[in-house]
């Protein structure tokens, strides 16, 4: 691949998170919320374009979105959100199909992940055009995760009954592509209790 390859990411942002109070996305990480976290540090990246896509509480995050002016962000809405995750990456890869070389799929709830984790998947995608790759800490995979053009017909198969992407990587995984990344790529947020965890070890 050559440098200019075009690569999406598509950052999860539709979900209700039941296990915390409110929305989580809107929640505070050193006086920025979640979901505005995680898209200032894409941009930082050498990621061609962000689509961030919605669902529950859609209106609450896309204002806040649209205070970050960058034309690399789109925002999509996932109308079927309810019925899984699967729903919301199918929503995004749609949206880049026809001109993206891959796509990385990244849940809003990772929020802590560099810049670092995203461009070096970047580079392994440039050098080898693997299938998928994987962001991955001691062994332990984690996001985002980088899936070829190649894959796109598949991926716009999934369903939440067949676990979704996990059924992809199930089935490629002779093939995926493991990249040594930092610790965060492994972290997510599911409740409060987990955010101030990381708020309080100096993230």
């Amino acid at each position: 691949m050559n440098r200019k390859s075009k690569i999406a990411l598509i950052i999860l942002a539709a979900g209700k998170s039941t296990r915390f109070p409110g929305n989580k996305l809107l929640a505070k990480i050193n006086g920025e919320s979640m979901i505005e976290k995680i898209v200032k540090t894409a941009l930082g990246s050498k990621i061609n374009r962000i689509l961030i896509v919605t669902g529950y509480e859609a209106e609450k995050i896309k204002q806040l979105i649209e205070e970050i002016k960058d034309e690399r962000i789109q925002i999509v809405y996932n109308p079927k959100y309810e019925e899984g995750q699967s729903s919301s990456v199918k929503t995004g890869v749609k949206q880049v199909i026809e001109e993206a070389d891959a796509v990385m799929i990244h849940p809003a709830d990772v929020p802590f992940i560099t810049t670092e984790d995203i461009d070096g998947l970047i580079e392994v995608f440039e050098i080898t055009n693997a299938a998928i790759i994987v962001a991955s800490h001691r062994r332990r995979h984690g996001h985002p995760i980088l899936f070829s053009s190649k894959l796109f017909g598949e991926i716009m198969e999934i369903t939440e009954e067949k676990h979704g992407l996990k059924e992809l990587v199930e089935k490629y995984r002779e093939e995926i592509v493991e990249v040594e990344s930092s610790e965060y790529t492994t972290i997510d947020i599911d409740t409060p209790e987990d955010l101030d965890k990381r708020i309080l070890t100096n993230l």
